[in-house]
């Protein structure tokens, strides 16, 4: 048949040119790195890898109950500084064989509008992460933000663990397996009892608040009130800026 050679090979200069090139972009689709992170930013591990992290985000044990919009890899993106920071706070309480848990690093802003959309989905309470507010509520109860600081890469949603032994404290609400100390409730319990200075936690909640409270603090970040896990580098070098890059594995 006109046009191919013996064993069915092509003799078309167009189709053999066309196939080369197709090869090529294949190759080098293969072959070229996953983009980096944004300069300025750092993969926690890479830091300090003794910090413990239990992305939440990245898998469906959330109050979503599904794996959020960005979250490719359960990995804790910062900052340099945020991570560094974080760091020197790891090695300051590592002293008392304590350790950090980080829950949730930088956010993507995706990310951030994806909980917003779900928001919107409407639904009852939710006994494990919102007990006493409805779905549609939780953005108006300031619970789920239109926007994150999280998304400026310098905000940690952080609790402490021991490290030679499990803690089970079985919290009100939120995080429920965390393996950490007892802070009256989990990461992301949308109520009230998860406001930092909340009386009704049980004195060794309390004490376990203010003890991480003064640990971040002397680490150079501020605690959201709402919220005793969540922490915000002082002086975060983009305080004024929001990224969106994916959080991926490499």
């Amino acid at each position: 048949m006109p046009g191919k050679a013996e064993g069915g090979a092509s003799r078309d200069p167009f189709l053999s040119a066309a196939s080369a090139l197709a090869a090529t972009i294949l190759v080098t689709a293969i072959t070229l790195p996953a983009l980096a992170d944004p300069a300025g930013f750092v993969r926690l591990a890479d830091v300090d890898p003794s910090i413990r992290q239990d992305i939440r985000y990245a898998g469906s044990d959330n109050f979503l109950h599904r794996k959020v919009n960005g979250y490719d890899a359960p990995v804790c993106i910062l900052t340099e500084d945020a991570a560094k920071a974080l760091s020197a706070i790891q090695k300051a309480i590592a002293a008392k064989r304590l350790t950090l848990v980080v829950f949730d690093c930088y956010r993507p802003a995706r990310a951030v509008a994806d909980m917003g959309e779900w928001t919107k989905q409407g639904g009852p309470p939710d006994p494990q992460w919102y007990p006493e507010v409805r779905r549609s509520d939780l953005i108006a109860k300031g619970y789920v933000g239109e926007l994150s600081t999280h998304s400026r890469g310098s905000t940690v949603d952080v609790a402490v663990a021991r490290m030679d032994r499990r803690s089970s404290p079985n919290p009100a609400c939120g995080t429920g397996d965390a393996d950490t100390l007892d802070f009256g409730t989990g990461f992301d319990c949308f109520d009230s009892m998860s406001e930092t200075a909340y009386r009704g936690p049980a004195s060794e909640a309390a004490a376990n608040r203010k003890m991480l409270v003064d640990a971040m603090r002397a680490g150079g970040f501020k605690n959201y009130a709402r919220e005793w896990w969540h922490f915000t580098l002082k002086s975060e070098p983009f305080a004024k800026q929001r990224f969106d890059f994916p959080i991926t594995a490499d």
